[in-house]
C-alpha cells in the first residue's frame, strides 16, 4: 500500500498554531482544509448555530414556507412523500412532526423500494393519494426529475412543494415550488451540499420565523434546535461533505441525538448497542442507527422506521426497535453472501478495468447498494452492483474521492432507464440484456476522465507524529475537528520509528498490541483483520494509525488503530 503526504506550507501552520494557541498537528490539519486565517479557523473548531444563515437566502425557500403558512391558516389537506433512505426518513419525520405540532397533522407516506421503485413514482403517489387528492402534496429526497408526476399532480388540484438535493438530468419539475440547490443555486455555494433533512430543517427555521413574526403562539413554543438529532442522522447518513452548514448541523446535532428524548430514537440505539452517555460520533450515525432504519426500506416498508421517530408509545417503540433489528440481521446475511460472490465475480473480471460494473439476477437489490460500498473500498475503484427486479437490472453505485458517480453515469445514459444519485452514491437501472454495454460504457467513460490512474490502494497521511506527540493532549485537541466524514477526513497519522510490544492476536483475524515511542511511554492499540500481516515486536517501525478513545468501565483511554506498519528503514 502506498503511503501518500503532501507537507502542508511550515510557515502557515506555525503562525496558525501560534494565533489559535493549538498544537502543530491541529493546526496542519487545519491548513490542509484550506482554512489558513485564524477567524475561518477558529470558526470550523467552534461552529457555533448562530452562524447557520437566513434560510431565504435559499431560491423558493420563502415561497415554500408562504405556502405552508396558508396551508396551515386554511386546514388545507397535506400528504408528504419522502424516500425511504435514511435522509428520505429523518426528513419525513421533521416536517411531520413540525406541521402536527402547529396545528396541521399531514398524511404521509413511503414508498416501497420492490413496489413503488425510486422516488416519485406514479405507483406511490397513487398509495398516497388512497385517501384522496389534498390540497397540497409535499415530495422530500425525490421530484427534482418527476416533471410528469407533478404535473399529473397539478391536473388533479393539488399544488406541489419539492424539497431534494439530487442533481437533475433532463427537464425539472416546473410545475412546483422547488427548493434544491442543485437546480437554482443561492450566493452560499456550500448550500449545494446540503442533504434534503437539511432542507427541511432551514425550511422549518423559515417557517417558524414567519410564524413568530405573525403572532403564532405555537411557533414560539418550537425550538428548532430540537430537531437537529433528525438532520445530523440523515445528514451524515446521507455522505454529503461535513462542510460549512453540515459541519455545523453534525456538531451540535450529535450532541442533540445523545440526549434525545425521542422515544424510538433511544429504543433504537439500545437494540445498536450504543452508550450515548458517553456521546456519539459520525461512525455510530453511519455504521448502528443508518443501517436499521435503511433495513426498513430494503427489506420492508420503511414507514415503520417514521412511525418509530414519531411515535411516543414507548411499548411500540421497543416492538418496532426490535423488528428493525431483526431486519437489519437479515439484511446482514444477505448482504455477505452477494459480498463473497461479488468479490468473486469482480476477481474474474478483466484485469485492469478502472471501474466494476457487477450484477447476478439473483442478488437482492435492496442491499447491492451496501456491497457496492465493500467492493469500491476493496478494490480501490468506483462500482456499481445490481440485481434483478422484474425485466430490469437494478442497483446502486458508490465511488471515491474525486470521481463524480452522477458525471460518469451521465455518460452512460443511453442505456440506462433511470439514474440519479450525487457523486459519492448512485442509483441506477436498466434493462438486463444492457448490462454489458453499460459496462463498456462505464469503463469507456471512467478512462476518458481519469486516464490510466494507479489503482494501487493508498493511504493519504495528514500528518507526522513526532515522538512526543502521541498522547491524550494530542487526542483531546483532535476531538475539536470532530466530527469526521465526506469533506473533512478522519486524519490517518505516520508514527515514524517506533517499536511494538504484547501482541495477542484474537479471533484469528485481529490483533491487540503496544505501541513505545522513544521515551518508553506506551499506548494501546488494535488492528483489525491484520493478523494475516503481523508486525514484528521490538523493531523499529512506521505505523500508519489513526486516533480515537475507547471507553471501558467507566474510563476513557487514548488508543490507536493500525492501518498499515512498514519497517522503519523500507524505502
Amino acid at each position: 500500500m502506498r503511503w501518500i503526504h503532501q507537507p502542508a506550507h511550515a510557515p502557515s501552520v506555525a503562525a496558525l498554531a501560534r494565533e489559535l494557541g493549538v498544537h502543530r498537528v491541529v493546526a496542519e490539519l487545519l491548513v490542509r482544509n484550506g482554512l489558513t486565517e485564524p477567524a475561518p479557523g477558529a470558526d470550523f473548531l467552534a461552529p457555533r448555530l448562530a452562524a447557520v444563515r437566513d434560510p431565504f437566502a435559499l431560491p423558493h425557500l420563502e415561497r415554500a414556507a408562504d405556502r405552508l403558512i396558508e396551508a396551515i391558516a386554511r386546514r388545507e389537506e397535506v400528504v408528504i412523500l419522502g424516500d425511504y433512505d435514511v435522509d428520505g426518513v429523518s426528513s419525513t419525520a421533521l416536517l411531520v412532526d413540525l406541521l402536527r405540532r402547529l396545528g396541521l397533522p399531514p398524511r404521509y407516506v413511503v414508498p416501497r423500494r420492490m413496489e413503488d421503485g425510486y422516488g416519485l413514482t406514479q405507483s406511490a403517489i397513487e398509495r398516497a393519494l388512497s385517501g384522496g387528492v389534498p390540497r397540497l402534496f409535499i415530495a422530500l429526497d425525490c421530484g427534482t426529475n418527476s416533471a410528469v408526476e407533478v404535473a399529473g399532480l397539478r391536473t388533479q388540484g393539488a399544488d406541489v412543494i419539492i424539497l431534494d438535493h439530487h442533481r437533475s438530468k433532463d427537464a425539472v419539475a416546473a410545475d412546483a415550488i422547488l427548493v434544491n440547490p442543485h437546480v437554482e443555486g443561492g450566493p452560499h455555494a456550500d448550500d449545494a451540499h446540503l442533504c434534503t433533512v437539511g432542507l427541511v430543517f432551514k425550511l422549518a427555521h423559515g417557517l417558524l420565523k414567519k410564524l413568530r413574526a405573525g403572532g403564532a403562539v405555537a411557533a414560539h413554543e418550537i425550538r428548532p434546535r430540537d430537531y437537529l438529532d433528525l438532520v445530523a442522522m440523515g445528514t451524515i447518513a446521507d455522505l454529503v461533505p461535513l462542510r460549512g452548514e453540515n459541519r455545523i448541523y453534525a456538531r451540535h446535532g450529535l450532541d442533540v441525538l445523545a440526549r434525545t428524548q425521542r422515544p424510538g430514537l433511544q429504543a433504537l440505539m439500545a437494540v445498536a448497542g450504543l452508550k450515548p452517555e458517553v456521546g456519539l460520533a459520525p461512525s455510530d450515525v453511519s455504521y448502528r442507527l443508518g443501517p436499521r432504519i435503511n433495513a426498513s426500506g430494503r427489506l420492508g416498508d420503511a414507514a415503520i422506521a417514521v412511525d418509530l421517530l414519531l411515535s411516543d408509545d414507548w411499548a411500540f417503540c421497543r416492538r418496532v426497535a426490535q423488528q428493525l433489528e431483526e431486519l437489519n440481521r437479515e439484511r446482514q446475511d444477505i448482504e455477505r453472501l452477494i459480498t463473497v460472490q461479488a468479490q468473486e465475480q469482480a476477481e474474474s473480471g478483466p484485469a485492469g478495468a478502472r471501474g466494476l460494473v457487477l450484477y447476478h439476477e439473483e442478488w437482492h437489490p435492496g442491499v447491492v447498494g451496501i456491497v457496492a460500498g465493500r467492493i469500491s473500498r476493496q478494490f480501490n475503484r468506483p462500482a456499481i452492483v445490481l440485481g434483478r427486479e422484474g425485466e430490469l437490472a437494478k442497483g446502486s453505485g458508490r465511488g471515491l474521492p474525486g470521481y463524480n458517480l452522477v458525471e460518469l453515469l451521465g455518460a452512460c445514459r443511453d442505456c440506462l432507464e433511470n439514474w440519479g444519485g450525487h457523486p459519492m452514491a448512485v442509483g441506477v437501472s436498466l434493462r438486463q440484456e444492457r448490462v454489458e454495454e453499460f459496462r463498456v460504457l462505464f469503463e469507456t467513460a471512467i478512462r476518458a476522465r481519469h486516464g490510466e490512474s494507479d489503482l494501487e490502494p493508498a493511504l493519504e497521511i495528514a500528518a507526522y507524529l513526532q515522538g512526543a506527540d502521541l498522547g491524550e493532549e494530542l487526542m483531546q485537541q483532535l476531538d475539536r475537528l470532530q466530527p469526521f466524514g465526506q469533506g473533512n477526513p478522519e486524519p490517518t497519522f505516520a508514527a515514524l520509528g517506533v517499536r511494538l510490544r504484547q501482541i495477542e492476536v484474537f479471533k484469528d483475524v485481529h490483533f491487540r498490541f503496544t505501541v513505545e515511542d522513544a521515551r518508553g511511554r506506551r499506548t494501546s492499540g488494535v488492528a483489525w483483520k491484520m493478523a494475516h500481516h503481523l508486525p514484528p515486536t521490538g523493531e523499529p517501525l512506521d505505523l500508519a494509525l489513526q486516533m480515537n478513545w475507547n471507553h471501558f468501565n467507566g474510563r476513557k483511554t487514548l488508543q490507536v488503530e493500525l492501518l498499515d506498519w512498514r519497517r522503519a528503514d523500507a524505502v
